[in-house]
């Protein structure tokens, strides 16, 4: 059985953003080569690794993990809005399989997905329900973060599952990071209006959405601009995960402390755990080799800008 994997940034900026040519010319390049690598291996089935933005997950109940039986795109930012095709056997027997090896993860069958989840569909298959799509919710912006070996162990049994599939064609997405630090609000620090949003502000008024998509669209001219108060990315960090990732052995991951990378790489560096949970799982299908990768810290994005395709080697 062959696995193969896209990692990618996602941003909700480049259609509200104007970096230089230059640069958005070499994303649009990276976005190109993996929709290629997509392309030419044809999947039968995805299994979406994304964090989610206050659209689906809430703190009136955060699970560390969810498995989407059925999925919905709220259409953030633009991106479509309706059902995935979610194969809902293939993820019931998917969380049957997770449950057994003593890894807890939480179960939607009306799961609510924003741009981390329906980006990578559109930028690789044209749609959000193009292909037969598993969605798996990995947390990666509210307090308190599960370990980074959780996270792995977490790739590792979805891996193994897929694995031992001979009918299926799979193709592993890790959406999220790289380095970044846009306002998404911190229940530490946020006031009763933001607090009421963060505890339940599913299905907002267009104006309510229209606002908070105003306020990171404000940020990353400001951060381009050089005058925004937020962290700073991290093209070091950024490019030794990538490293690691690459080389096949991710016990250098469990060492990383949610902490320290706020500290060194902002509060939505968190959302690499799904990139760590792609390569696991890929991993636990055997060896592999990356076919692609890509870098670039893009200010205008708020963002350290990956990119990665890989599969199981011959």
């Amino acid at each position: 059985m062959t696995l193969a994997l896209v990692t990618m940034s996602h941003s909700p900026l480049p259609a509200y953003a104007d970096p230089p040519a230059e640069v958005a010319g070499a994303v649009q390049g990276a976005f190109d080569a993996a929709r290629a690598f997509a392309e030419s291996y044809e999947p039968s089935l995805v299994v979406c690794f994304a964090p989610d933005h206050y659209n689906g997950f809430f703190h009136d109940l955060m699970p560390p993990f969810r498995i989407g039986y059925q999925a919905w795109g709220v259409g953030d930012y633009g991106t479509a809005e309706g059902p995935l095709n979610a194969p809902a056997e293939r993820a019931e027997e998917l969380a049957q399989w997770v449950a057994e090896r003593d890894l807890d993860v939480a179960v939607s069958r009306r799961m609510e997905v924003g741009h981390g989840t329906v980006q990578p569909l559109e930028i690789l298959f044209g749609s959000l329900a193009a292909v037969p799509t598993v969605p798996v919710f990995v947390n990666g912006v509210a307090k308190p973060f599960v370990t980074m070996r959780r996270v792995r162990r977490l790739g590792e049994a979805v891996g193994g599952y897929l694995a031992a599939l001979e009918d299926e064609r799979v193709l592993l997405v890790g959406s999220g990071g790289l380095s970044h630090d846009p306002p998404v609000p911190q229940w530490a620090t946020a006031d009763d209006t933001a607090r009421a949003m963060l505890l339940g502000g599913g299905h907002p008024t267009a104006a309510a959405r229209d606002a908070r998509q105003q306020r990171v669209i404000d940020t990353a001219k400001a951060f381009a601009a050089g005058t925004a108060t937020i962290r700073d990315l991290n093209p070091d960090g950024d490019r030794a995960l990538m490293a690691t990732l690459a080389s096949g052995d991710l016990s250098p991951v469990d060492a990383m402390t949610a902490e320290r990378m706020a500290e060194e790489a902002g509060n939505s560096s968190h959302e690499v755990r799904t990139w760590v949970a792609a390569f696991a799982a890929l991993g636990a299908a055997g060896p592999y080799e990356v076919t692609y990768e890509f870098y670039r810290p893009v200010r205008e994005y708020i963002a350290g800008f990956g990119v990665m395709t890989a599969r199981t080697a011959p």
